[in-house]
């Protein structure tokens, strides 16, 4: 039976059910170097709902950035199934999955990653220049609205090297938001950041959240992931502990 049909089973009679947003059903990655093997997920089943905010916790090692990978097609499982957005990761080629990606999902890493030799309005602007969506004229008014929302619109001329480490994270979150996503992810986004700039991260993203974009975020920092309506617990590969709060 498909996750959605589970959910759907579960409701309240007469409550109107979306469909999932986020569904992983037996979802299993095995890793292979030589003649060496790891298995960084066993069979993990994972169902997220439009508009929720989720947090991933777990040990290093544990599989969370796994999960991450699968949800936004960076890799491919071994056995199960992903969709996400209603498309079926699985189906799609490489070339598919990189403008899926773009149009659906923004992607905050614990490092930035943003491109040294391109201004703060050049790399909000990445995205839309991928996909070339949009005339333009409009990618500079939308990359602007985007510094904006996370309070750089004044810095947009500046290089990565002129900004400090919460500001370049969060010309990293005004990149993500550039194709309007549905999801947001986050590889903890926090992790680079010290604890006064992590929370202000923190309290960027749950605002996105509010308006409602779904956000996933991986995180070692349980103070941080508390601060999600709901947090995954990853064990070895598995989903351990599914935790929501009112």
């Amino acid at each position: 039976m498909a996750l959605a049909t589970i959910v759907e089973d579960t409701a309240l009679p007469g409550a109107v059910v979306s469909p999932p947003l986020i569904e992983m059903r037996g979802v299993e990655k095995l890793y292979r170097t030589g003649k060496l093997e790891f298995c960084a997920l066993r069979g993990v089943d994972l169902v997220v709902g439009p508009g929720e905010m989720v947090a991933v916790v777990g040990p290093s090692g544990s599989g969370k950035t796994t999960i991450l990978n699968m949800i936004t097609g960076i890799d491919r499982p071994t056995a199960g199934e992903v969709r996400v957005a209603g498309a079926d990761l699985n189906a799609m080629s490489e070339e598919q999955l990189a403008r899926w990606r773009g149009a659906n999902v923004g992607i905050v890493f614990q490092f930035f990653q943003l491109l040294p030799t391109l201004t703060a309005l050049e790399n909000a602007a990445l995205p839309m220049d991928f996909l070339r969506r949009w005339r333009p004229a409009e990618r500079w008014h939308r990359a602007r609205r985007d510094l904006a929302a996370v309070g750089l619109e004044a810095k947009g001329d500046r290089l990565p090297l002129e900004l400090s480490g919460g500001e370049q994270q969060r010309v990293a979150i005004a990149r993500a938001l550039a194709c309007d996503p549905k999801i947001i992810v986050g590889d903890e986004p926090t992790g680079n950041l010290d604890s006064t700039t992590g929370r202000a991260m923190l309290d960027l993203l749950a605002g996105l959240n509010e308006e409602g974009t779904t956000v996933l975020f991986v995180t070692h920092d349980l103070s941080l992931a508390e601060r999600a309506p709901r947090v995954v617990t990853i064990k070895d590969g598995q989903v351990v502990a599914d935790e929501s709060r009112p």
